[in-house]
């Protein structure tokens, strides 16, 4: 056993030695005959090493493998440029500015986009130069300070930290100059039949328009120009909008709008409608009256607020009460017959006009009434004596002693009857009590009551209430006790 392990640990020590033969240093003088014994000499003990190895002792773990070496780190991939950016366009332009659009690269690459440079050259040269000194983030950009007329070729350059990418160009030059559009009046569909509007409300009707450059707008009302005392027209890139603040009837007619662009024009109408309450009738006459009927005929108003009259109101009113009810409503025609009057009575009419902004404010009362007549009948009512419901005063309820404490308000009640309305005093011991505070008197219908606020022991005693009329008098007494607190011991 203890043979065993010397050959280990001499093969453990030779091992590294072994290793550093494997890349000798170059000596300065070669000595062949002197290095093949000393190499020599390991040999036996390699040999020695490999049975030893080979058979560990018993009870010994076997020898580990030697560990593996560490593998050297990835290297990071080069950067590298993104592909060319896509789909370049031409979004707008005039004639000092040119609007590009573009879409991002389809490969960006683990180096990712920084951002884009926008480059430009006059056509037939190739002095290419960039218009934004930082670097684009969006895609899109406004070339602007052109010179109007120039031909220029346009490219993007997509930027990252790998370099610039293939550029995208137009395949032809760009020529600065506005394009031109033909003027187009877009009225809105509300605004092709005829507009109505209240007399007094607020007027704010926009009405779009394209065209390029931008179009000369002007606004005729009835083919004269507008009072822009009572008219606001405010004009934009894209619309036009008629303004008025308070609208009137005077504002009503045709608005024409023109919007031209250099030869080229285009034209739009409106029909403005302010309408208001109509007028009442001209006229209402009561043309003939039998039975319990009677027939009216009347004239349209001189003022039907600016539109069509859709009716008429008709109502009805008897003398004797003069309230008026209505008999007929929405009534189309010029004239109509009332029913169901009462005999007896004698009515009179008057008229409404109604239009689709409501009832006219004033009516028309018609000329002449309708009696209708009571037929066969003579009537006399009877003769009824008068009675006299007068009487001297009468107490229906009497006054009833009563005792209270000092401090605590008490009441005396009683009722009395007489007519006319007899006439009510209270009486202390005989003195009248008059607007003394300290007493309230109420009389109502006949229900008499006087409150005593808080009593003292000298307001004790009799108190009387009288009423007196024309046709009498009469009085009804009772006693008041005022007792003092009791003291408790």
């Amino acid at each position: 056993m203890p043979s065993k392990p010397a050959p280990m640990k001499k093969a453990a020590k030779k091992e590294p030695a072994k290793k550093e033969e494997k890349a000798p240093e170059p000596a300065p003088e070669p000595a062949p005959a002197e290095a093949a014994p000393a190499e020599a000499v390991p040999a036996p003990a390699e040999a020695e090493a490999a049975p030893a190895e080979a058979a560990p002792a018993e009870g010994e773990a076997p020898a580990a493998p030697p560990a593996e070496e560490p593998k050297p780190p990835t290297p990071p991939p080069p950067n590298e440029p993104t592909s060319v950016p896509l789909d370049l366009f031409i979004e707008d332009k005039n004639d000092t500015s040119v609007t590009i659009i573009w879409s991002q690269p389809e490969v960006v690459g683990p180096s990712g986009l920084d951002g884009y440079t926008i480059e430009v050259c006059k056509d037939g040269t190739e002095d290419w130069k960039a218009v934004n000194e930082d670097l684009q983030k969006a895609s899109r950009y406004v070339i602007k300070n052109l010179t109007s007329g120039d031909r220029l070729r346009i490219r993007v350059v997509a930027v990252n930290a790998g370099g610039r990418s293939p550029p995208v160009t137009f395949h032809e030059a760009v020529q600065v100059k506005e394009v031109a559009d033909r003027p187009k009046v877009r009225l809105p569909r509300f605004l092709r039949q005829r507009y109505v509007a209240h007399n007094g409300a607020k007027i704010n009707l926009t009405i779009p328009f394209t065209g390029k450059p931008k179009p000369v707008v002007t606004w005729l009302k009835d083919g004269q120009p507008l009072d822009t005392a009572r008219v606001n027209i405010r004009t934009t890139d894209r619309d036009s909008i008629v303004f008025i603040r308070t609208a009137e009837r005077q504002d009503s007619g045709v608005y024409e709008m023109c919007v031209k662009v250099d030869d080229f024009e285009d034209k739009a109408s409106l029909i403005l409608q302010i309408v208001e309450l109509p007028g009442p009738p001209t006229s209402v006459k009561v043309v003939d009256s039998w039975g319990f009927n009677a027939a009216l005929e009347w004239t349209p108003p001189k003022d039907s607020g600016n539109t069509e009259i859709t009716g008429y109101t008709i109502q009805k009113a008897d003398k004797k009460t003069g309230d008026w009810f209505t008999v007929l409503e929405h009534c189309h025609r010029l004239k109509a017959t009332v029913s169901d009057l009462i005999m007896g009575n004698t009515y009179k009419f008057r008229g409404f006009s109604e239009n689709k902004c409501g009832t006219s404010k004033d009516a028309t009362i018609a000329r002449g009434e309708a009696s209708i007549l009571k037929t066969g009948i003579d009537y006399k009512p009877p003769e009824y004596q008068e009675r006299d419901y007068s009487e001297p005063p009468k107490f229906t309820t009497n006054l009833n002693d009563r005792a209270t404490t000092v401090g605590y308000s008490t009441k005396l009640l009683c009722s009395v009857r007489g007519s006319p309305k007899p006439k009510v005093m209270w009486m202390k011991n005989q003195m009248i009590i008059g607007d003394d505070p300290k007493y309230r008197q109420i009389c109502v219908q006949g229900i008499c009551s006087l409150e005593i606020r808080k009593p003292g022991s000298f307001d004790g005693g009799v108190y009387s209430c009288k009423a007196k009329n024309d046709h009498g008098e009469a009085t009804v007494s009772c006693k008041l006790e005022v007792k003092r607190k009791s003291r408790n011991v």
